[in-house]
């Protein structure tokens, strides 16, 4: 009989984990499973297992939520500051079009740095180079 409450148990919490939208809801339903299951286990011994099961389930749903949800605002954080600087970065390139000879186009990539602009081999250009500027480089 416990090997199939202890099987449940964790079937149960496998099926919570990935049913889940954020890290602290989550860390709630497990926290509340696997307190439930140590409080009643814990209860158990003293005649109070339902006792000992509501209130595991209560503290592991409180303190799962809290470490799930600081692990979500970490996540964000980094979140945030990769998109800051995929944003600076953006902003400091432009995108020439080179119109070939057989009708094709070659996009060059031209950074800025600085006062200067920086072409795809390290070239530099002390204002962003025009197509007819690029074209002997990269045109055909």
């Amino acid at each position: 009989m416990k090997k199939m409450v202890t099987l449940g148990l964790i079937v149960l919490m496998v099926v919570i984990s990935t049913s889940c939208a954020t890290k602290g809801r989550t860390g709630a339903l497990l926290g509340s499973v696997l307190g439930a299951g140590t409080g009643a286990i814990i209860g158990h011994r003293s005649g109070h297992a339902a006792e000992g099961a509501l209130a595991g389930g209560a503290l592991g749903g409180i303190g799962g939520y809290v470490v799930g949800n600081e692990m979500d605002k970490g996540q964000a954080k980094q979140t945030t500051q990769q998109d800051i600087e995929a944003a600076r970065q953006a902003a400091n390139t432009t995108v020439v079009n080179i119109h070939n000879s057989n009708g094709s186009i070659t996009p060059v990539v031209i950074k800025q740095v600085g006062g200067r602009w920086i072409g795809p081999r390290g070239e530099e250009y002390i204002s962003c180079p025009t197509e007819e500027q690029l074209k002997p480089v990269y045109g055909f």
